[in-house]
């Protein structure tokens, strides 16, 4: 059984040191094959995969930098996108001296109090209770009962306090400012204005176009009174 040598194969195109005579082809051949193989060596020597690319792990030294942080702090005044706050009432709810707002910053409308039922019947009806009273689900299981929307001392509140205790808490109650947007805080302050008003308010601060629909057991729109 013959075992072949090294350099057999090129002997067979007439690389060999035995061959005297290349035949026409043999030479262009035996190039063209090492070239290939050069340009393999060459790629496999100089591969980087996107994994290898430099960079610095998560709180990792850099000698680079003075204070040997990778992480770079951010460039004073830089604003993430969507986080521009010109408008300190819209997202304080305070005024230029730090008073709270005794307006609302936004336009007051159907829609915007139709959002602020929403959202209210959303995240506070269930410790406040649908109409305010302060009597929501939670409390009758047992949570302490917060103060009615109906009392003097909140009625007489500026609207810039309910858009503040949503955005930072008070008392027992934590913020509210990661799950209701700036905006819809101030709905939820009109709606809350509504709802106080409503309950002090008489047939004679309807307008009189509409007092029909309370004769008729029905709220103006088409709603009913007995829901």
């Amino acid at each position: 059984m013959s075992r072949t040598r090294p350099f057999d194969s090129l002997r067979s195109l007439g690389a060999g040191p035995s061959t005297r005579c290349a035949r026409p082809g043999q030479g262009a051949r035996l190039a063209g094959l090492l070239s290939v193989l050069a340009l393999v060596g060459l790629g496999a020597a100089c591969r980087q995969d996107m994994h290898q690319a430099p960079r610095y792990d998560p709180l990792e030294k850099s000698d680079f930098f003075a204070d040997s942080r990778a992480a770079r702090p951010l460039v004073e005044g830089t604003v993430a996108r969507g986080f521009l706050r010109e408008d300190a009432a819209l997202y304080t709810g305070k005024g230029p001296s730090g008073q709270l707002l005794d307006t609302i910053p936004v336009p007051v409308d159907r829609a915007l109090l139709e959002r602020g039922q929403d959202r209210y019947n959303v995240y506070c009806a269930p410790c406040h209770g649908a109409t305010g009273d302060g009597n929501g689900m939670i409390v009758q299981r047992g949570f302490k009962q917060p103060t009615s929307y109906h009392t003097d001392r909140l009625r007489t509140q500026p609207v810039g306090y309910f858009y503040d205790v949503i955005t930072n808490g008070f008392g027992a109650m934590q913020d509210y400012s990661a799950q209701v947007a700036p905006r819809d805080r101030w709905a939820i302050a009109a709606y809350l204005r509504a709802l106080q008003l409503s309950r002090h308010a008489s047939v004679n601060d309807v307008p009189a176009d509409a007092r029909g629909a309370l004769d008729a057991g029905a709220a103006p729109g088409g709603a009913s009174t007995h829901e």
